[in-house]
């Protein structure tokens, strides 16, 4: 069985914003998509080990910036790279508006934002489901709308190369680039760059 066919897959890329409290923060996603039109459904994944998770558990509303073609790096990074824990993603953040929901989209390299609220969640193990009606959305830019291939080709800088010898095996994340040494990847290893789990690592001979 070949993993890399689930590459095939087009996936978006968002921004995924929420708030409950006095607390906010935003994460990258790759899982989001409308389920039904009449009424305007979305459906969005998140893994439970992101802080944003907790927010839209807790407060039932989020909104959903489209990451378009235009997109930095910097942005994957500030969103990705960090957790939200221990980081308050948005002080002296200025490429950002809040909605009428009251918060935060982003507008630095994103095509349009959707401001829902959950109406189902269903526990998928390492992640949940949310199921949620869309009460707002605007359009931000024409920019066309970032896949994850694009990402993967067009904005994730090319990875750095190994320091370890020819002919020795490395695993390299795919979502970062971060190079680990070593036969074997301990199956609890995060990334210390993104924070990405194992799973996210391909095995490579250089």
């Amino acid at each position: 069985m070949n993993q890399k066919a689930m590459y095939k897959l087009s996936y978006g890329l968002f921004v995924l914003t929420s708030a409950a409290g006095s607390r906010e923060s935003g994460c990258i996603i790759n899982t989001a998509g409308q389920v039904t039109s009449e009424p305007n459904r979305i459906s969005i994944a998140v893994n439970k080990a992101n802080f944003t998770h907790d927010l839209v558990k807790e407060s039932g509303r989020f909104n959903l910036s489209i990451l378009s073609e235009s997109a930095s790096f910097d942005t994957f990074k500030h969103f990705g790279f960090q957790s939200g824990r221990e980081t308050d993603k948005f002080a002296g953040y200025g490429a950002c508006r809040r909605s009428a929901n009251g918060l935060y989209y982003v507008m630095d390299g994103t095509n349009a934002f959707l401001s829902a609220s959950v109406e189902q969640t269903v526990d998928l193990g390492t992640h949940t489901l949310f199921i949620a009606g869309v009460d707002d959305m605007e359009l931000l830019a024409d920019a066309p709308s970032a896949t994850y291939a694009y990402y993967q080709s067009h904005i994730k800088p090319a990875p750095p190369k190994p320091s370890a010898p020819a002919g020795k095996t490395v695993w390299r994340c795919r979502v970062c680039g971060y190079i680990y040494e070593g036969e074997e990847l301990p199956e609890d290893f995060i990334c210390p760059l993104c924070k990405h789990p194992a799973s996210d690592f391909e095995k490579v001979t250089v």
